[in-house]
């Protein structure tokens, strides 16, 4: 799985050398550097190398594919051309595994609808969207947001690569919303033998959430932060996390899980898209383990990582207690809980079996101040995740409503 480091990500090629000037022009984390477009890299002075180094390493990185960088930036040429070289010269020329080299040639890149829907058919994005209309919401705040934080060119994005992008998370026709509470469905398990857990359809109060106590591990990650990973970071009130910014907390039941990292490096990897709207992103923790942190973040997840020692987020989930299920019967007997493992690790995602996996997780959109919260999404099956639309489309409507009080 492609990291969010900026040091992966540059490797050991030509753009290493520019990393302060990115860092200094607010290139400073990898998704906001992915969307730089020709007149961000001349503005900043890039050489043509640098130019198709970038190019190159994006491609890649949308495809995990990261290990053969070094290798295709060193050959001199150009994505353009490398997308012509027949496959066995990919192998003998740069070492790419025969399984790797389908997913290097699929130009279309993976589809969104796949990545949400683990039981989806993962045919070109393309074939299924409709163009975004320039008058969405998020589409001004993108070019309102990317204006004001480089003023000395019009737009940090083409407008044909934007609307490509979000119109990639459009809701489908006949999207129906699943409520302020969502989840996904319980599907029999051996053959109806064994019986879901019970799950809440009522909205966590906000005086559950306003008053816990979190401890923040690491802070939003940029460029060279890699080593920042807190341990005394002094309590403080979860309020104070959307005092002034709406956030979305991803509540992971475990940083090591294949399941839960897939989700987070998912929805880190729109980030732009949340810079735009306002929000911010914050990952979730109920338990501590130093490594794994470290591990974690920014690999998979370049926002704030929060530790809820009292498990009070994921009380607040359940309906006031934790919602916890055994790996034979969330796991083994759930069809659903294997789609989605299934779907995790076609993505190229590491694991490990450290800590406590049982207590399950899930997501929450809060306004900002007291206005509370907005949507809350439940892991009803392991490795269930909110569907991206849906969470796009909240933080739409969050932000278009603190306009409003504004105007």
């Amino acid at each position: 799985m492609a990291s969010f480091s900026i040091g992966e990500f540059v490797g050991n090629g030509v753009l290493k050398g520019l990393i302060p000037k990115l860092l200094e022009e607010g290139w400073d984390d990898v998704p906001t550097l992915k969307i730089m477009n020709v007149e961000d890299m001349d503005a900043i002075n890039m050489t043509q190398q640098q130019k198709d180094a970038l190019e190159i390493r994006s491609y890649l990185h949308e495809r995990a594919l990261m290990q053969y960088g070094d290798a295709l930036e060193s050959s001199g040429k150009g994505l353009p051309e490398i997308l012509t070289i027949v496959a066995g010269n990919l192998t003998s020329q740069f070492g790419m595994k025969r399984g790797h080299i389908a997913r290097f040639m699929n130009r279309t890149g993976p589809s969104s609808a796949y990545v949400d829907d683990p039981k989806a058919d993962p045919s070109p994005a393309t074939k299924r969207i409709s163009t975004l209309s320039k008058n969405n919401s998020i589409y001004k705040s993108f070019q309102s947001v990317t204006s004001q934080k480089f003023p000395s060119r019009t737009t940090s994005i083409t407008e044909k690569t934007l609307e490509q992008s979000l119109a990639s998370f459009k809701i489908k026709d006949g999207y129906v919303f699943k409520g302020i509470v969502a989840m996904e469905p319980a599907e029999p398990r051996a053959c109806g033998c064994v019986q879901p857990p019970a799950v809440t359809d009522k909205i966590a109060p906000y005086s559950a959430l306003e008053s816990i106590s979190v401890q923040k591990l690491t802070p939003e990650y940029k460029i060279g932060m890699e080593h920042l990973v807190k341990t005394k970071t002094p309590p403080m009130k979860a309020a104070e996390l959307w005092r002034n910014k709406p956030a979305v907390l991803l509540c992971i039941r475990r940083p090591g899980c294949i399941m839960c990292r897939a989700e987070a490096h998912q929805l880190y990897a729109k980030k732009p898209l949340f810079d735009a709207l306002g929000i911010q992103l914050f990952a979730v923790l109920h338990e501590y383990k130093e490594a794994e942190v470290r591990e974690f973040w920014p690999r998979y997840w370049g926002g704030a990582v929060i530790y809820d020692r009292g498990m009070e987020f994921f009380k607040a989930l359940g309906g006031g207690k934790l919602l916890k299920e055994k790996f034979l019967s969330g796991f083994v007997f759930n069809p659903r809980a294997i789609a989605n493992y299934k779907r995790a690790k076609a993505m190229g995602i590491q694991q490990n079996f450290k800590g406590e996996g049982e207590i399950k997780g899930g997501l929450f959109i809060v306004g900002s101040g007291k206005t509370g919260i907005a949507y809350q999404f439940i892991e009803r099956n392991f490795g269930d995740w909110a569907p991206t639309a849906e969470v796009l489309d909240i933080c739409t409507q969050l932000q278009n409503q603190q306009e409003s009080q504004v105007q």
